[in-house]
């Protein structure tokens, strides 16, 4: 166990490692100049020069990159050339938004897929998988953006059970604030759920089918039993895996959902920041939605191998 760890960390730090050059390669090789967008009509030669010292763009390139390597680990990515403060500091507060958004979405997934993909398994060909079955369909070709409006219309508009645009940062009432995520987390997990469902389903009818199950079956454990001893835990491994995958998209997804929703996300200051070619913020998020997602994939593997050891062979 332990050296299977130790292996994947040094996967997790050689990915981070070339990922980080990826990204600050593609930055570097953007064509403009933030200095002059900054400047503007005011841009002197004596002034660029300046503001590119006080921007470190006159180092090197290979010493700019070891600085935004060096921030990774101690979370120090620079100043923002548009707002002047440190980059940290200014997506600290969106990093917990999207956080708690992604955890509301992902809760919503595993509470709801997981006991309707069972029971639809179990009920296969019944009354209620002729009627989940075409819920899942529908709901898995609906983009979440789309849900997300309609969401805003009927829960917003109609039952006005929120304010659509009524967003309540944490620091003023974190009840307040769950209960706003609630709405665009659903939005964000319907299409996951049907993926999920469908996912597991086919996963504990395929494995009902194997060998190790009939025996089982033939030694007298009823459908129920043989289900939840024998078939679940394997069955359950591939959707833990999509799981893992799901909850790594969630972060990206969630900044189209926070347009949707006016929410004061990553998602806006990344397109703020594009705009306005502020490099240090976009190759900041860009670095953490990307670290976010190694790490995701990295538990992934550890949960795998607590509940299948033979992974590791």
């Amino acid at each position: 166990m332990g050296k299977y760890i130790i292996k994947k960390l040094i996967r997790l730090i050689i990915t981070l490692i070339i990922t980080s050059f990826v990204i600050f390669l593609i930055f570097e090789l953007v064509p403009g100049d933030p200095v002059l967008d900054k400047l503007g009509t005011r841009a002197t030669p004596e002034l660029v020069e300046s503001l590119r010292i006080q921007y470190g763009l006159d180092q090197p390139f290979i010493v700019r990159y070891l600085k935004f390597v060096g921030g990774i680990f101690t979370l120090d990515f620079g100043k923002s050339y548009t707002y002047g403060v440190s980059v940290f500091s200014l997506l600290k507060e969106k990093l917990v938004i999207n956080f708690f958004l992604s955890l509301l979405a992902l809760f919503f997934v595993v509470v709801i897929s997981f006991p309707l993909g069972i029971y639809v398994a179990k009920h296969t060909g019944g009354l209620s998988d002729k009627i989940i079955s075409p819920l899942n369909q529908a709901s898995m070709s609906i983009p979440s953006f789309v849900l997300g409006l309609l969401i805003t219309f009927f829960f917003g508009i109609v039952l006005r059970w929120f304010k659509p645009g009524g967003y309540v940062s944490y620091n003023a009432n974190f009840g307040k604030f769950l209960y706003f995520l609630i709405f665009p987390a659903f939005a964000l997990a319907i299409p996951k759920i049907a993926m999920c469902i469908r996912l597991l389903k086919g996963n504990i009818l395929e494995e009902a089918t194997k060998d190790y199950a009939l025996t089982a079956y033939a030694r007298g454990n009823n459908t129920t039993g043989l289900l939840y001893r024998h078939v679940l835990k394997n069955a359950i491994m591939p959707t833990i895996t999509f799981i893992g995958m799901i909850a790594a998209d969630m972060i990206c997804s969630g900044i189209v959902i926070e347009q949707v929703f006016s929410i004061p996300g990553l998602g806006q200051i990344l397109i703020s920041s594009i705009s306005t070619r502020d490099f240090p913020v976009v190759e900041a998020e860009v670095m953490m939605i990307a670290l976010f997602i190694m790490l995701i994939s990295f538990i992934t593997d550890i949960i795998h191998v607590c509940l299948d050891p033979r992974v590791r062979i």
